[in-house]
């Protein structure tokens, strides 16, 4: 494990110009146009676990074309809300899993509502428990290449409608506060976040971890591992593609996606990397629409912060949300800021010795 990418001081400024689609917001509405959001059809029943400070619920809501998405939905016990939520997405090839996989946001005093990945859930963890109904043309392993020969059938097209249809129903719920509705997740799920924030404006604040699927053309072929190493593995195949290809990807780029986002956003990157290049989460991260912060672990590969990220996230969120430390139950007076009034300031260095850098601009 080594440095490999630009150094500190490249990345602080990092914001390359990436060739945008002249339709990428046309592509969008009406995707979303398309496959509305349906709250007729969710359904939602308890769950009996073992778990005595947390309520559990199975959560089935429809996504893109109206494909039923599974979802654990934890809320603190006895909590009757509205609550601060926060909506997680999952890294490449894991499920939502079991609910004693995700205690740790309820337990802070956030109903926390988790979504199963289509078609993934059986590469680590607990499982998955949510189908992908949809075929796909010429592919090779993983799912980065399945209907890639078209942004209308990319794999990635339901995935980011199911990210956003997640938020929606999550201010369904009745424990939710509808205006104070958080994204959050790592690699994969950090795209998705970033997916959330750029698609549907109830998000009031996005935490992309290590996030993926952000600068694809750099990120193919700098980093030599997978996930971005399936689409070097399908392009040395079919030759000739290469324009075609990173022509689809360009409509789900979180760089560009990231530009439409408003929402206060609070992103973390390892320096040592070798799943998601630093520049390309810097390229996200300095396009990003609204204020927005970075936390950056020198010595750490592809599971960056964790832990200690996930401190930081609790602590920046709650002073976002007018939220004390340990009140989460307590309903906020403040809500989403107005467009230029701003976000928290950074989180001061730990003890650690994880560092921050914030956006100057």
């Amino acid at each position: 494990m080594q440095r490999y990418d630009l150094d500190p001081d490249q990345l602080r400024d990092y914001a390359p110009g990436i060739p945008e689609p002249v339709d990428l917001d046309d592509f969008w509405a009406r995707t979303l146009t398309e496959s509305p959001f349906d709250a007729a059809l969710m359904h939602i029943a308890p769950v009996d676990t073992p778990l005595r400070t947390v309520e559990v619920h199975d959560l089935t809501f429809p996504g893109y074309g109206g494909d039923p998405i599974r979802a654990w939905v934890v809320r603190p016990a006895g909590a009757t809300g509205p609550l601060p939520t926060v909506v997680e997405y999952i890294g490449y090839g894991g499920g939502r899993g079991l609910p004693a996989d995700h205690l740790h946001w309820a337990s802070a005093g956030f109903l926390h509502l988790v979504m199963d990945t289509r078609g993934q859930g059986a590469s680590w963890g607990d499982g998955g428990a949510t189908p992908d109904p949809h075929g796909t043309g010429t592919s090779t392993s993983g799912f980065m290449t399945r209907g890639i020969e078209s942004p209308a059938t990319y794999y990635y097209r339901r995935v980011f409608v199911d990210a956003h249809h997640a938020v929606e129903a999550a201010a369904a719920l009745p424990w939710v506060d509808p205006a104070r509705i958080a994204v959050q997740g790592v690699s994969q799920g950090g795209g998705l976040t970033i997916a959330a924030a750029a698609l549907n404006p109830r998000v009031c604040a996005a935490m992309p971890d290590v996030p993926f699927l952000c600068h694809f053309r750099r990120a193919v072929g700098l980093t030599g591992g997978d996930p971005y190493g399936e689409v070097a593995r399908y392009l040395s195949v079919l030759r000739g593609r290469e324009d075609s290809v990173f022509a689809t990807l360009s409509y789900f780029d979180g760089a560009l996606l990231a530009a439409r986002a408003s929402a206060p956003a609070l992103f973390s990157t390892a320096l040592m990397d070798a799943t998601c290049p630093p520049s390309t989460v810097f390229a996200a991260k300095n396009h990003w629409g609204g204020e927005a912060d970075i936390v950056v672990y020198p010595f750490n590969d592809h599971e960056g912060g964790q832990g200690h990220q996930w401190l930081r996230q609790v602590r920046w969120l709650g002073e976002l949300l007018g939220i004390d430390e340990g009140a989460a139950l307590v309903p906020a007076t403040h809500r989403r800021p107005e467009p230029g009034a701003g976000a928290p300031g950074p989180v001061e260095e730990n003890d650690v010795g994880h560092t921050q850098m914030r956006r100057t601009t």
